[in-house]
């Protein structure tokens, strides 16, 4: 399965510019404090701080929160190597959970290992910011013509 995505398939830079906007925007991304430091070619890095919302009773970081930045790492992943109005969706996501989050950083990265015409598979490691490996992810995505692209 190929997972280098070439530079004729990275979004152009307005494009990129958008997308960032988008997270910047997005009322889930903002509550969280998820931010996104890096995307395209078919990769994406996204960063928040962990705060005492995200824990969960035991004061760890919640699974959801973890799965969340999973999800959004892959799916900024493969947004970066989609054609211009195109958008995704996720269809699966299955997270294995490695570790406890304890740290005062998730960090998620996130690799697009196939986009096809309808469909996009990719994986993410979520990470702490002492480097510990938190949490693994693989996620299906349906590709589909973004809400009044065509």
């Amino acid at each position: 399965m190929a997972d280098e995505f070439g530079p004729e398939e990275e979004l152009d830079e307005q494009h990129l510019a958008e997308l960032k906007e988008r997270v910047e925007t997005s009322p889930f991304h903002q509550w969280s404090g998820m931010r996104l430091v890096e995307v395209g070619h078919g990769r994406a890095r996204v960063e928040m701080p962990l705060e005492d919302h995200h824990l969960n009773p035991q004061r760890i970081a919640h699974g959801g929160i973890i799965a969340a930045i999973a999800d959004t790492a892959i799916g900024l992943a493969l947004r970066s190597v989609l054609p211009a109005g195109h958008t995704h969706r996720t269809a699966q996501l299955n997270v294995h959970f490695l570790s406890k989050g304890e740290g005062s950083r998730l960090i998620g990265t996130g690799r697009a290992h196939h986009r096809g015409r309808r469909m996009g598979y990719g994986e993410s490691e979520v990470t702490d910011d002492a480097g510990t490996t938190l949490a693994r992810a693989s996620a299906t995505f349906i590709v589909l013509p973004a809400p009044g692209a065509f």
